[in-house]
């Protein structure tokens, strides 16, 4: 959804039960202790007819899951598999949130709403089905960062603390709990492909190409609706994997029941941003071999793209599909190049996977952090010249010379002195204000700050 927002009208839909019972399992939303309205993301709420709500019956339907009128009767806890660190795992699903509602945006565009911590359910094992307040905040700030960089993400639309106090091994507990609401372009997820196949489900694999292609991309299937589904994933998630490079992002978890088919990324957990361009950098401590690790993002899309064409061998023979696989890595290098010149306000060149290898080059030889970096080049020129006078810098900077700008540079942003980043620290100083002194203006200055940002960069780019 890496587009401008543009006003809608309510408009429900319930397009997720063509699929029939086999996608999902009706559930019941948690009853909370409390119900606090902590966010509501009035930027994205009108795209759905949704922003004339106030907060009371704005808290009814995302805090107490009263459902909106013509969409879903009850929450579904969506069914999949996946492969988790390269290990299959059967035993998955919705396991702390549930598909919500369905809605269309100003653009007739099909759009789920999806929780996060709204209880539990068949599929929450072990798990209580809850999120904390801070797990909240920071998909807050994942979502906003994403967005202002170009990244094709869901959006965080409501945060609503629930009173209740949760143990956590992997922060200071009892900490605080919260619920939370995403839009974004379906949850369909290579590991819902995944769970048909394994279940020799032919029927409902049927369906979920054909609801993918008509439902989610638009289009009529061909004489190979699989390979033609195939296609479109891979080059939305190659896409996808470059602007994660562009943005300086690393995921954290990309197993395959987090990649969905429209190529859309979502679900932050561990997440960060590396601040300089390091290809070892992991979000995730869990990650001990770094098999999700900045530089190996590509990568691991890439694997997960490959488990749905294997998924998809009960429909159609292997060849067409290896053919649209074997398109990922020309794709990504194509799309790394033009989102790179993007980020930096130039016009595309014929040779974008050069300019980008000498400012990698540069950038790791004089460690430049990332930001830094395309907010001093924007425009094809470094606002002081004499900090980039490293020989380091010399073949990028004779390449960017033959650019012209392409970008929006009159917006006051590109005159500030430093950039606005997203790093480790600052999230930690954002959620100690919440957690000691119930401060929220910090995260609420950051939220205006990014979108200051995305302004600046003028909207996102098109697929290449």
């Amino acid at each position: 959804m890496s587009i401008t927002p543009q006003p809608g009208i309510y408009t429900p839909a319930t397009e997720i039960t063509v699929l029939g019972e086999g996608i999902a399992d009706p559930v019941k939303a948690a009853a909370f202790p409390q119900t606090i309205l902590r966010f509501r993301n009035d930027r994205w709420a009108p795209t759905v007819g949704l922003g004339g709500l106030n907060d009371e019956q704005w808290i009814d339907h995302f805090g107490r899951f009263a459902p909106l009128e013509g969409s879903l009767p009850q929450p579904l806890a969506l069914r999949y598999h996946g492969h988790q660190f390269r290990n299959y795992n059967p035993d998955i699903g919705d396991g702390r949130g549930f598909l919500f509602a369905q809605l269309r945006d100003g653009e007739g565009r099909l759009l789920d709403l999806g929780t996060k911590g709204s209880g539990q359910t068949p599929y929450s094992r072990f798990g209580d089905g809850r999120l904390t307040l801070k797990g909240g905040v920071r998909e807050i700030l994942a979502t906003e960062m994403l967005e202002a960089l170009g990244v094709n993400t869901s959006k965080t639309f409501s945060i609503i603390e629930t009173g209740e106090a949760l143990e956590r091994n992997d922060e200071p507990s009892p900490t605080r709990g919260a619920a939370m609401v995403r839009l974004s372009h379906s949850h369909i997820r290579i590991g819902t492909f995944q769970r048909a196949a394994y279940e020799n489900n032919v029927p409902l694999l049927e369906r979920l190409v054909d609801y993918a292609l008509t439902r989610l991309y638009g289009e009529t299937p061909g004489e190979q609706p699989a390979a033609q589904l195939l296609g479109r994933v891979v080059e939305r998630t190659a896409d996808l994997a470059a602007s994660y490079m562009v943005a300086g992002f690393v995921h954290g978890v990309l197993n395959s029941d987090n990649i969905n088919v429209t190529g859309e990324s979502f679900d932050y957990g561990p997440w960060r941003f590396t601040p300089f361009w390091e290809q070892g950098f992991t979000a995730a401590y869990f990650d001990q071999t770094g098999l999700y690790a900045f530089g190996r993002q590509a990568e691991a899309i890439h694997w997960d793209v490959a488990q749905l064409a294997v998924s998809l061998r009960p429909l159609i023979e292997a060849q067409p599909l290896i053919e649209q696989l074997e398109r990922f890595p020309a794709l990504y290098a194509e799309a790394l190049g033009h989102r790179f010149l993007w980020r930096l306000g130039v016009t595309t060149g014929e040779d974008a996977p050069a300019l980008v290898e000498a400012a990698v080059r540069a950038m790791v030889a004089s460690r430049t952090p990332i930001d830094r970096f395309f907010l001093d080049w924007r425009g094809g020129k470094p606002r002081d010249p004499a900090v980039y006078d490293d020989p380091a810098w010399d073949s990028f900077r004779m390449q960017i010379a033959t650019l012209l700008p392409a970008g929006i540079m009159d917006h006051p942003y590109w005159s500030d002195p430093d950039p606005c980043s997203m790093h480790i620290e600052e999230v930690e100083a954002i959620w100690s204000a919440i957690d000691t002194n119930d401060d929220w203006q910090p995260l609420h200055a950051k939220v205006a700050a990014i979108r200051r940002m995305g302004e600046a960069h003028g909207g996102s780019p098109a697929l290449p």
